[in-house]
């Protein structure tokens, strides 16, 4: 018979039975672990619904889900939050409709418009979906330096070398308030409100040996840097950028290549290069780097008399809210990007 429930996720016997499921599914990430959803509640207070469909004791599918509420974007039920991977997964079609049926009934006792599942591919022709807008990049990485090098595109291979004539210094470990200064300048120079310091200490206190940063100095100057997850033989830099004199280093093209080499010797066999939208400089720069685009289906099921969300900051409703935030002094962009960015998860 089955039976689909709630799980407290910081109870230790249950996570780990969540996460063995997760790891073992061929469609987990990292975004499905209940590491997730603890940095979630530590750094927003959000609700996490975690769904746990079980056949007498046997889990068959889960489904992470999280409560977003903001007075600027309104609220919804998202799998997941914050994460460009997620919806359920499941070992059958049964476990799926029984999932979905249940992330329903919370979606309209929540009172929200939509509910959202952030799939890497179409699984339900019925729901609303948003495909074309956003890619994902991903290819194999390599044990030996030299054959990562050799896969990098010769004009990007350049600029990978041209960067270490530059004597940067490459540092490892969790300083998220370095991180995090780079990271705020470089979001406000795009013209987007930056996350809360606290979530990148979230992210880091959660995951623990699965995560770090990797910053890019020169002279003792932060240029660069990266916080990344690492999963199932598999590293994914998720929040990375620098600061203006970073493109005279060179030192995003450092960075990435950087990371890299400690992923390889971390013994990762895989490098995830994450999600951009179609058309942007992000999508060219990872093209550049030889990765092949893959799409992303996001797919909702909406509420009566409701349109499917549209948070793109290309969306025209917002670009002049990106042109007056990336004049901001980042001072300012500081304090007030974690009140908006809170709502755009």
């Amino acid at each position: 018979m089955m039976q689909v429930d709630l799980i407290d996720v910081r109870e230790p016997r249950a996570a780990e039975e969540w996460n063995a499921f997760v790891r073992a599914h061929e469609s987990g990430t990292p975004f499905h672990l209940t590491q997730w959803a603890q940095a979630i509640n530590d750094a927003y207070g959000y609700a996490t619904p975690y769904l746990r469909a079980r056949r007498g004791q046997e889990i068959v599918g889960v489904l992470p889900l999280t409560h977003v509420r903001s007075p600027l974007f309104g609220k919804s039920l998202v799998s997941n939050a914050f994460a460009v991977y997620g919806g359920p997964l499941a070992e059958d079609a049964e476990a799926h409709a029984a999932l979905d049926a249940e992330a329903w009934a919370l979606a309209q006792k929540f009172g929200v418009p939509a509910l959202e599942y952030r799939n890497q591919s179409r699984l339900r022709p019925d729901w609303t979906a948003k495909a074309g807008t956003y890619v994902t990049f991903r290819r194999p990485l390599h044990a030996k330096e030299e054959d990562n090098l050799k896969a990098i595109p010769r004009k990007q291979r350049a600029e990978v070398r041209r960067s270490l004539t530059f004597d940067l210094e490459t540092r490892i470990d969790q300083d998220f308030d370095r991180h995090f200064a780079v990271y705020a300048e470089s979001v406000r120079n795009l013209g987007t409100p930056v996350f809360p310091k606290r979530w990148f200490q979230a992210l880091l206190n959660a995951y623990g040996p699965d995560a770090d940063v990797l910053t890019v100095c020169k002279d003792g100057q932060p240029l660069s840097s990266v916080l990344s997850l690492y999963y199932n033989g598999e590293v994914a830099p998720y929040y990375g950028g620098g600061v203006f004199d970073a493109r005279k280093w060179r030192a995003n093209d450092h960075m990435y290549w950087q990371l890299m080499l400690h992923a390889a010797n971390r013994g990762c066999t895989s490098f995830d290069f994450g999600r951009s939208k179609v058309g942007t400089g992000a999508f060219d720069f990872k093209k550049n780097w030889g990765f092949e685009p893959t799409p992303l289906v996001y797919e909702y099921r909406l509420a009566d008399g409701h349109a499917m969300p549209d948070l793109n900051p290309l969306n025209p409703k917002y670009k002049m809210m990106t042109e007056v935030w990336s004049r901001l002094p980042l001072p300012v962009a500081n304090f007030f990007g974690p009140f908006i960015a809170r709502g755009l998860a």
